[in-house]
């Protein structure tokens, strides 16, 4: 009997094999990115004191659009790089959580890297 392949366990499982390797700390935080169907997530945590410094997503105010598109990433991707530099964090640890580096990852990726920050 064929079994349906669980693609969110197997992303569980890809990103917790990911965080096993790296880690954010005050002086290089690790750039968070978690996608959902309606909405794009980013936060810069600190990994040692356990905190997150800043985030962004397209529930903001500041993003004009609301959906979970390249369009919308790149505008995330501004906006936390932007709200980073404001608190002089310039170089972070890229986390993908998980998902391949494409479309809507890529995007906000290479926004944030346009906006100044270094990953």
């Amino acid at each position: 009997m064929i079994t349906k392949i669980d693609r969110k366990a197997q992303r569980e499982r890809r990103h917790i094999r990911v965080r096993r390797k790296i880690s954010g700390t005050a002086e290089c935080p690790r750039l968070c990115v978690y996608r959902s169907n309606t909405n794009i997530y980013a936060q810069i945590i600190d990994d040692v004191a356990a905190n997150t410094i800043v985030s962004a997503s397209t529930l903001d105010k500041e993003v004009k659009t609301k959906h979970a598109n390249k369009e919308a990433a790149k505008e995330v991707g501004a906006l936390i790089a932007k709200r980073a530099i404001e608190k002089n964090i310039k170089e972070v640890v890229f986390d993908r959580s998980g998902y391949i580096y494409h479309g809507v990852v890529k995007e906000l990726a290479e926004a944030a890297r346009e906006a100044g920050l270094e990953f």
